[in-house]
């Protein structure tokens, strides 16, 4: 409320408490000339102690003053003067006038506390529902959110805030709800703020035409930023006290969101030191037995005359050697693009015998110990997948039963179609997985307990990312029997022939 709006509002205050004495006066008027007269006073008192519970200490002082005057001038003989001949009438007006003065002030004086306590009550209970709703919010545009909304309640402001960019200085964006911007002095103005650690214009004469008053947001740790809310009139104390208890729980929030993502970027920096080193490891390694094994055997044939039949062998041993590091390549190729997303998803229509046919050609010589069983029933249809993705899902699973199995094991792939889903199951008679390791099979890097020297720890991840490229999913469980079963289930589409 404006400060004109202020002083009618007392102005009317001071009208209505002379007004009500006055026609109190006249009512009881009859009274004047009886023995009755005393009770004029006690009616006077009553009308000043009702008055006293709606009405500021001004008007109640004007109201006990005027009731004991209106009573001495009309009711205490002689009338209409101020003279009082009976000692018991200038007793009783005496302490008509102390009663009526005492109760007036007392009365406005607990109205008051009232009023304060309720006041007091309100911004404690504001404070705990910003407590609330910050502690729920999740994030530092959610705690902004939380914070806006709050502040525009409580003290009709849209406030803009400035928060630093993690290394103490101050971003050049500003954020709002409603989008307000900041002109260039006064996000300068902001910084300022933020450097000194104290609102402008503080201990200096404000300039009228400044739209905003900064607040430093402290923090226990880090100072999150400022705080920028449109200028207004001088509050007190207990305004100002509470507007800075709410930007306290404001700061706090934001401070925990800042140090939140402190922590994670440091975790985040830490984990990508562990990949790095154990992939540096990892790579050194099996880049390492293939280049040796390629650059020893085209030594060989280089500098010594060798059968043909030594020399054939030599040179089987560097097209293994270069498969070897070619399949590690992919991997680390294909890891990266599921990473980064920059691949899709080509479907055509494809015969499941075909893709199974080509991938157990490949790994033909790792398959020699195993005996293969291939299930795939004859009315199974065209599958909609994307070949090249599915042949290096297949691939990983069937290399990795090679490693894991036992020689002469049975190594079995089944294919089915329901539901208009391919299911595809790859299964061995390994060793299987702990129990507790199950949910870590498809992480990068993942190695099991007792896990055969070679390999990068990516194939599995590889292979759940290709599945699920395809709106799919894997799974993995320990056979009743032993070892390991691999599950691809994948919604295809079915050609219109087979829908005849």
């Amino acid at each position: 409320m404006t400060k004109g709006g202020n002083n009618w509002k007392v102005i009317r205050q001071y009208v209505l408490s002379a007004a009500v004495i006055g026609g109190v006066a006249l009512l009881c008027a009859p009274l004047a000339n009886t023995r009755t007269y005393h009770l004029v006073s006690f009616i006077l008192l009553f009308v000043v102690s009702i008055l006293s519970t709606f009405l500021g200490l001004g008007p109640v002082l004007l109201a006990s003053t005027m009731s004991a005057l209106v009573w001495n001038y009309f009711f205490i003989p002689p009338h209409h003067t101020f003279h009082i001949e009976k000692a018991d009438d200038l007793l009783i007006f005496g302490l008509f006038f102390t009663i009526a003065l005492v109760s007036g002030v007392l009365s406005t004086r607990v109205r008051r506390q009232e009023r304060i306590s309720r006041e007091r009550e309100k911004r404690t209970n504001a404070l705990f529902q910003l407590t609330r709703e910050l502690s729920k919010a999740g994030g530092m545009k959610e705690v902004l959110k939380v914070a806006a909304a709050e502040i525009r309640n409580h003290f009709g402001d849209e406030p803009v805030f400035l928060l630093q960019d993690g290394n103490n200085q101050l971003q050049g964006d500003e954020w709002s709800a409603n989008g307000q911007q900041l002109t260039r002095q006064e996000k300068e103005r902001g910084v300022r703020v933020f450097r000194e650690g104290r609102k402008s214009g503080s201990g200096e004469i404000q300039s009228t035409t400044e739209r905003y008053t900064f607040y430093p947001l402290g923090g226990t740790r880090i100072s999150p930023g400022v705080i920028a809310l449109k200028s207004s009139p001088p509050l007190t104390p207990e305004q100002e006290s509470f507007r800075e208890a709410f930007l306290t729980q404001v700061s706090n929030a934001l401070e925990r969101e800042f140090l939140g993502e402190m922590a994670q970027k440091v975790r985040f920096l830490d984990e990508s030191d562990r990949l790095y080193k154990t992939l540096f490891n990892s790579i050194s390694h099996e880049l390492r037995i293939p280049i040796a094994t390629i650059m020893g055997a085209s030594d060989s044939i280089l500098n010594a005359r060798n059968s043909d039949e030594i020399h054939l062998a030599l040179v089987r041993e560097i097209f293994t050697a270069s498969l070897r590091l070619n399949r590690l390549i992919e991997n680390l190729l294909n890891i990266s693009r599921l990473e980064s997303g920059h691949f899709s998803v080509r479907t055509d229509w494809c015969d499941i015998n075909d893709l199974v046919n080509k991938v157990t050609d490949e790994l033909k010589d790792e398959l020699k110990p195993f005996s293969l069983e291939v299930s795939v029933p004859e009315d199974m249809p065209l599958v909609k997948i994307d070949f090249g993705l599915l042949e290096h899902v297949l691939y990983n699973l069937l290399f990795n039963a090679t490693q894991y199995a036992p020689g002469a094991s049975v190594i079995g792939i089944r294919a089915t179609y329901q539901d208009g889903r391919l299911l595809l199951e790859v299964r061995d008679r390994g060793p299987g997985f702990p129990e507790h390791q199950i949910r870590e099979v498809f992480k990068k890097f993942f190695r099991g307990d007792g896990s055969r020297p070679g390999g990068l720890g990516l194939g599995l991840s590889i292979a759940k990312g290709f599945v699920e490229a395809h709106g799919g999913a894997i799974q993995v469980a320990n056979a009743p029997g032993g070892g390991a079963r691999f599950i691809l289930s994948i919604p295809s589409e079915t050609p219109d022939i087979f829908n005849m």
